[in-house]
């Protein structure tokens, strides 16, 4: 039986840390982070503001043209991880937009491998604020 225990402490502190390692990766645009935190595969995929990756290679691509920054994030609203048993977790985190009426999305899968955690799809999506409402 696959242990599936939601958010087990220390799991969550783990993947927590990866993210926030990511997050400091797209600031400083180091292309070696934000590829190690990838599934290096064709079946990866990240859809973002400005592209769609369907694969490592893709997604790659898109990090060495990007510019460094947190790609119009202002201030992080929230963030919420759930992790099952060691091998799953999700992070979602909602963000201002630097000077915009906008709200940031921004979901990843993560998957534990040998290697370790890698996430193996992604989403970043910007909505009008008021359309919260």
């Amino acid at each position: 039986m696959i242990d599936l225990t939601p958010n087990i402490p220390e799991v969550v502190a783990e993947v927590r840390d990866l993210s926030a390692r990511y997050e400091r990766a797209l600031v400083e645009k180091n292309v070696d982070v934000m590829d190690d935190t990838y599934w290096n595969s064709p079946y990866t995929v990240r859809f973002g503001p400005s592209e769609n990756g369907w694969g490592f290679d893709q997604i790659h691509a898109h990090r060495v043209r990007r510019p460094a920054g947190a790609y119009g994030k202002e201030s992080v609203r929230r963030v919420e991880i759930l992790t099952l048993g060691r091998v799953f977790a999700t992070v979602n985190i909602e963000y201002k937009v630097r000077n915009r009426d906008m709200i940031g999305r921004q979901s990843q899968a993560w998957v534990r491998f040998p290697e370790g955690w890698k996430v193996v799809s992604a989403h970043a999506s910007w909505i009008d604020t008021n359309a919260l409402h």
